[in-house]
């Protein structure tokens, strides 16, 4: 109950109001191998509205609380360009943001740049001038992909997008959500890349993609995240990128450059955690959420109490 709550209070977008002062965070942790090194620090934190972002939202501000900052919870801002935009106004002061997005959408480049780091560098250095700093890449990249049941994928026999793009377009029938729908590194730009047919496309919410990809009766194809843990409790397979269309998306730490410039200590204690995310766990925390329904801000915590980032000061809920 409390996450409906919690998200239902902050990152919602107010009129003319840009967004809400946001609410405390929701679960309390104490110092473990982080330090209190930012003590009254008052830091904003923000994040998108999809559960891989809410997550890191919150591993975010538990680990700046457990710093001794007085964190004010804006996590589950409605799409990236909202949360781009709360960023630049200096509405947020910090949140996971990744590096194609940056890359593509809102510096304007059409290039891919398929080495991770190199990507990470040149989204680092062009943003400057936006006063935005990137810190703390993790392994952590979330791409995009197209997925299939497997009764869908041994009827057609496609693997590839370029295999997809040979089908009868009759067969080629998409789920999407509606950022990947009109994003430029999203789905129109794969199927102008591929030659892909893009008649066939139905709009629904990220969750329900996942499930009408596995019915395949809506669609036969479906937009996923690569790091999202219902591609495996679903039972898809992912169409193999095979002319490398989208970017790399590593995860990594934006930060108002004013606010790093002031308070340094940030990249010293979100850099370590960073270092310890990757695909294989960022897959996991997403099911605890999306398959085992637990609150994100508990998985959050659990995860970095795990690692002994931090300590635990609260009693977790009975339904966790």
């Amino acid at each position: 109950m409390r996450k409906l709550v919690a998200l239902a209070l902050v990152g919602t977008l107010l009129t003319g109001c840009g967004l809400s002062s946001g609410s405390t965070v929701p679960v309390a942790v104490g110092p473990g191998s982080i330090k209190p090194v930012l003590s009254g620090v008052h830091l904003a934190v923000g994040s998108k509205d999809f559960t891989e972002n809410i997550v890191l939202g919150y591993i975010a501000e538990l680990a700046l609380s457990a710093a001794g900052a007085q964190v004010s919870d804006l996590t589950n801002i409605q799409g990236s360009n909202s949360a781009r935009n709360a960023m630049l106004a200096g509405q947020i002061d910090l949140s996971w943001e990744y590096t194609g997005t940056a890359w593509i959408s809102y510096l304007g480049h059409n290039d891919v740049i398929v080495d991770p780091r190199e990507q990470f560098d040149k989204v680092r250095d062009a943003d400057k001038a936006n006063g935005v700093s990137w810190i703390a890449m993790s392994p952590v990249n979330d791409k995009y992909a197209i997925a299939a049941n497997t009764d869908v994928i041994k009827k057609y026999g496609v693997h590839t997008l370029s295999q997809l793009a040979r089908l009868d377009p009759a067969a080629v029938t998409f789920c999407l959500e509606t950022e990947f729908a009109s994003r430029n590194d999203g789905f129109p730009g794969m199927v102008k890349k591929y030659g892909i047919p893009s008649d066939n496309v139905k709009i629904l919410g990220v969750g329900a993609v996942y499930q009408a990809t596995k019915d395949a009766k809506a669609c036969n194809w479906g937009e996923v995240f690569t790091t999202d843990a219902r591609i495996l409790s679903l039972n898809l397979q992912v169409l193999d990128d095979d002319q490398h269309f989208f970017p790399q998306y590593n995860a990594a730490l934006t930060v108002r450059s004013s606010v790093l410039a002031e308070h340094p200590q940030i990249e010293q204690v979100l850099e370590p955690v960073s270092a310890k995310l990757d695909n294989e766990t960022m897959q996991k925390l997403n099911a605890q959420v999306d398959v085992q329904g637990r609150d994100p801000a508990d998985v959050a915590r659990d995860w970095l109490v795990r690692e002994g980032f931090v300590t635990s000061r609260d009693v977790p809920d009975s339904n966790a």
